[in-house]
């Protein structure tokens, strides 16, 4: 990338950072201005700086006297001092030069000397840096709230916690899930090395999944037009595994978007059948459709905005019967076991958000399965959460409500194990 155009990324980056810590936005959502090839550079500056901020902050803070308070000015600190400490593979110069000049761009020269001496002090010390930061708490050196390193200490004891949060600390790998019965694993790998592309089988799921180069423009890929995969982590197969469907069933997706689960299962049904696909907020929905629309399921799936605490047969026009043989209820959860995804969910976590959220999570499950599901039906509960007030405590709940449902299977992945995210399942079948 030539100095210009690192100059602009890093501007994109700012201005998302920017919006991060002022409004709370989603950085995840805030990617689709960036122009498409300084996308990728612009997302691994954002999320190195997101997911490393408590800790980049103790660097920072170390160099100056009070906290620079002018628009973008300590969001161009930490994005400097994320370069430096975080991503080795950004020239020096460039992580101090062009960050100076993106905050340039955007502030006119502001407190431009500030940054470029305090990212410089950074440089020359950084050994004494690495040092300072190794010996911090935790919390602070793993870059996590101190609730949820407490927490996660207490849970899984200090080794296990500790790898959880090295977990978090990580950049995601880019791993492709080929789609049931139009490529295998294996198949699929030979097509990428074929073109030169360094992908390798999944650590832990070497036959189901393909990690492929971080940074890679995966719509260049080989099968990508052709809707041979979908990019997911391999831990989102559970829920589908769990749901067990089968051509020619009735299956209600009811929290689809973006839609990776939704095709999965489409997949399997194989064209025979009814698949609905829904989600509560309409501006959801498009990234649902692109995705049915490059695996060629748009004619096969049904899509509509649907908040599932509130669903009724009514809404399929089907009055007071049971709608559907298998539902998938992937509720909205507090991200804990994706946060090296989520690079921000991190700093939403709290217990009372928590207790929201196992709040919004029993009622969704408690109507889709008591108002949509059939007799004989499954309905799969499924989060990416590691905390068992979001996973087990929901269903053990609702199983302890209604006599007429039972637990077939559960499943729960918390990371480092298989090299996966974090995810949890439970299959319950009725009556």
């Amino acid at each position: 990338m030539g100095n210009e155009d690192g100059t602009l990324a890093r501007a994109d980056a700012l201005r998302i950072l920017r919006r991060w810590t002022e409004n709370g936005d989603f950085p995840d959502r805030m990617f689709g201005d960036v122009p498409p090839f300084r996308r990728p550079f612009v997302m691994d500056l954002v999320y190195a700086t997101v997911r490393r901020c408590r800790a980049l902050s103790f660097a920072v803070d170390s160099f100056v006297r009070a906290r620079p308070n002018r628009p973008f000015a300590y969001e161009a600190l930490l994005l400097g001092a994320a370069q430096i400490l975080e991503m080795p593979d950004v020239a020096q110069y460039a992580a101090v030069d062009s960050t100076v000049e993106a905050y340039k761009a955007l502030d006119g020269r502001g407190q431009s000397g500030l940054i470029n001496a305090v990212l410089r002090n950074l440089l020359r010390n950084l050994p004494a840096v690495r040092q300072t930061l190794a010996r911090a708490p935790l919390a602070v050196r793993a870059s996590h709230t101190d609730e949820q390193t407490e927490r996660w200490v207490a849970r899984f004891g200090r080794e296990r916690a500790e790898a959880l949060l090295a977990w978090d600390d990580r950049p995601a790998s880019v791993t492709l899930l080929p789609l049931p019965g139009r490529v295998t694993a294996a198949e699929l790998l030979d097509a990428l090395r074929a073109v030169g592309v360094a992908a390798e089988p999944h650590p832990g799921r070497p036959d189901e999944a393909v990690v492929v180069p971080h940074g890679s423009h995966v719509d260049s890929l080989p099968g990508f037009a052709e809707g041979l995969f979908t990019i997911q982590d391999p831990a989102t197969i559970e829920a589908v595994r769990l749901l067990d469907v089968a051509p020619g069933m009735r299956v209600l997706d009811a929290c689809a978007a973006p839609g990776g689960k939704t095709c999965r299962i489409a997949a399997l049904m194989q064209g025979r059948g009814a698949l609905f696909a829904a989600d509560c907020w309409r501006d959801r929905l498009d990234p649902l459709r692109d995705n049915l629309r490059r695996l060629r399921f748009d004619s096969f799936v049904q899509i509509g905005v649907l908040d599932a605490k509130r669903a009724s047969p009514d809404d399929f026009g089907r009055s007071g019967a049971p709608l559907f043989d298998r539902i998938l209820a992937d509720v909205p959860c507090s991200n804990t076991g994706v946060q090296r995804r989520r690079a921000d969910a991190r700093w939403r976590f709290d217990p009372a958000r928590l207790a929201t959220l196992a709040q919004t999570q029993s009622a969704i499950l408690e109507n889709l399965a008591t108002r949509l599901l059939a007799p004989g039906g499954r309905i799969v509960y499924s989060t990416c959460s590691v905390e068992p007030e979001e996973n087990e405590k929901v269903v053990e709940a609702f199983l302890a409500r209604h006599r007429n449902f039972k637990l077939v299977e559960k499943a729960a992945l918390v990371p480092p194990d298989m090299e996966c995210d974090g995810a949890f399942a439970a299959a319950i079948m009725r009556a």
